[in-house]
């Protein structure tokens, strides 16, 4: 081991201990000092989007790693946002910059030459600048309309050269920002189920409409219709229940265990009754609008495997079965 390589001298923990300093250290600035400017950038966010502006984030090798995965964040949680460029931006990129925007740049050293070359634009569109720096004596920190301080004791690599703690920082910070703004935009989970509406997360906040049974696939039988239709109904509908409907309006439903409880009740004598003799006429609904993951709850409280979804009126739009809801999380 050589005593003057400060890289073997450091345990992977030891590694990561330091950039959980780095970020000690920003929330303790958050908590003080810099919570002001982390507001007024919050302010101009939230004033852009008030305006049909955009976030404009970009930033330099691994800077602009973490600039990509912002505008991400931002997009996700309800404020519009893209990746530029720098290097790209002074050969026509520059072109995507509309008047009311903000634009974050990223940069450690704030004298990253590819972002320096686009001051003179930027303050010729009059866009504002907010800008996360190591170093607030910077040249893009002091042009910025607001500079976040993202400093670091030591980057978390032995030879403390690779960006590794600064840009754990800055990531973090651009999290807060993105948050900080859907909350003072009272961004909500249904806006955020709008945002997300593949995979897991996506049926999770997905609305009950995206996944009723409608039309043809909607079981659904008169008041009068005899058991025995009843049944066919649905057998042929496959989700062990019918609607009873008349001119629309939901008068209520027959399941297989209410199906089941009629013959234990009254044997062969129950195929001679009608469906508005045999159902359940206190069924419990749902809203189209509702999350699915509502849906589930109500399900598994009332040990059923179907709902029934029905307008203010009461009028049925379709039925949510348990089968539907396989991935979804209670939330």
């Amino acid at each position: 081991m050589n005593p003057n390589n400060q890289q073997d001298c450091l345990t992977p923990a030891e590694l990561v201990r330091t950039e959980a300093a780095a970020l000690e250290a920003l929330a303790k600035r958050l908590d003080g000092p810099m919570l002001a400017d982390f507001d007024r950038a919050v302010d101009l966010v939230v004033r852009c989007g008030e305006s049909n502006g955009r976030v404009v984030v970009t930033g330099m090798g691994k800077s602009g790693v973490i600039a990509q995965k912002i505008s991400a964040t931002l997009s996700s949680t309800g404020t519009p946002a893209l990746f530029l460029h720098p290097a790209e931006a002074v050969h026509g990129d520059l072109g995507v910059l509309m008047p009311g925007d903000v634009v974050v740049a990223l940069s450690a050293s704030g004298e990253t030459e590819e972002i320096l070359r686009l001051l003179a634009t930027l303050k010729r569109k009059g866009d504002a600048l907010v800008s996360f720096c190591c170093n607030l004596q910077s040249t893009l920190a002091q042009a910025s309309d607001v500079a976040l301080d993202c400093s670091v004791e030591r980057e978390a690599c032995g030879l403390n050269l690779a960006p590794t703690a600064s840009t754990t920082s800055m990531l973090a910070l651009g999290d807060a920002l993105a948050v900080a703004v859907s909350l003072r935009k009272g961004f909500k989970a249904e806006d955020f189920a709008e945002l997300h509406p593949g995979g897991k997360l996506g049926k999770q906040l997905a609305k009950v409409r995206d996944l009723m049974h409608v039309g043809e696939h909607l079981p659904s039988v008169a008041p009068a219709t005899r058991m025995s239709d009843v049944i066919f109904e649905m057998s042929s509908k496959k989700l062990g229940m019918t609607t009873v409907q008349e001119n629309g309006k939901l008068l209520g439903v027959i399941s297989d265990g209410d199906l089941r409880r009629l013959l234990e009740r009254e044997g062969g004598a129950a195929l001679s009754k009608t469906a508005g003799e045999a159902m359940n006429a206190n069924p419990r609904t749902i809203a189209a609008g509702e999350l699915a993951a509502r849906a589930l709850a109500i399900l598994e409280e009332r040990k059923i495997t179907s709902l029934v979804v029905t307008d203010a009126t009461g009028r049925v739009e379709g039925v949510v079965h348990l089968h539907d809801l396989w991935g979804v999380e209670l939330i």
